[in-house]
């Protein structure tokens, strides 16, 4: 008979005490039982905490933005960071947050991806933006808050990360006291029990007007009692930013004097409205609440 050969697997370290060991297995993650309890009783203290502490310990916000959803969580009462993003000169791939010092994570990665709109942007002659999604499942992997909230287009994929579960529902402006725009956007709970949003609806109002946009306004002089051309969109005026501005839900007094007209445009439009940012924080409030009720 000939001579069997056996490759080693490489050593690795051990989740429970940290030292390095030969794994006989390739899912080997502990080199004893007793420190597979060690790690399983660390988790679970750990989690217990983040709990205990889920509205108490700071918000960490990806791709804030101009930071409309932050503002709107803040009103609520939560201490919010704010993490990096290219519109100030940051990489979220060159960020690592730590485990244990955030409660929540909030964000709305980049979305042209999935966008119906993704057309008339490389109809402009524009690049889609990458999709994102993957660097907010790894935030919130290294972090491990209690709960996370991911804000985007309907058709955008629901977040994956392991040890939470994810429930997603479509929320539409009009229905959270936002006024006429509708604007739907896909809002996806992640909490380790599995805890649901609810979100109250309003009444709407009888008027309706589409979404703002980042990529500009209607034309001026296009007639609006039809749907404007592809040619006929994506106009940065100040017109239209002030439209967006009354859109959103911001005050009158609301500006952003660094940027140009064409870039407060773009910031505003890729914001979440305030109102539904409102009706959002209030239902993570809930939801979260120290009584640690299950809330579906």
């Amino acid at each position: 008979m000939g001579n069997r050969q056996y490759n080693l697997l490489a050593p690795r370290q051990c989740e429970g005490c940290g030292k390095q060991f030969q794994p006989q297995r390739r899912d080997q993650a502990y080199h004893s039982q007793a420190c597979k309890q060690t790690a399983y009783y660390k988790r679970t203290k750990r989690n217990k905490f983040l709990l205990r502490n889920a509205l108490v310990l700071p918000v960490l916000s990806l791709f804030p933005g101009i930071g409309l959803l932050d503002r709107a969580f803040e009103e609520q009462g939560f201490t919010v960071v704010r993490g990096p993003d290219l519109l100030w000169g940051d990489d979220i791939r060159d960020f690592h947050p730590q485990q244990g010092h955030f409660g929540g994570i909030i964000g709305g990665p980049p979305c042209q991806a999935f966008s119906r709109l993704r057309y008339l942007v490389e109809y402009n002659g524009y690049q889609t933006a990458p999709n994102l999604i993957p660097e907010f499942e790894r935030c919130v992997s290294e972090a491990q808050p209690a709960w996370f909230i991911m804000e985007n287009v309907p058709e955008a994929p629901l977040p994956v990360v392991p040890g939470y579960q994810v429930h997603s529902q479509l929320l539409n402006n009009r229905k959270h006291g936002g006024g006429t725009q509708s604007r739907t956007r896909r809002i996806s709970f992640g909490t380790r029990d599995g805890r649901r949003l609810f979100v109250p609806e309003m009444p709407e109002p009888e008027e309706w007007t589409p979404a703002v946009c980042a990529s500009g306004g209607v034309k001026p002089g296009v007639d609006r009692s039809r749907t404007p051309k592809a040619n006929e969109l994506g106009y940065k005026t100040r017109a239209a930013f002030e439209k967006m501005r009354r859109s959103q839900g911001l005050p009158e007094d609301f500006e952003l004097p660094s940027f140009t007209v064409a870039g407060a445009v773009k910031a505003v439009g890729n914001g979440v409205p305030l109102p539904l940012g409102r009706a959002i924080a209030r239902a993570v409030k809930l939801a979260m609440s120290a009584s640690g009720e299950y809330v579906s």
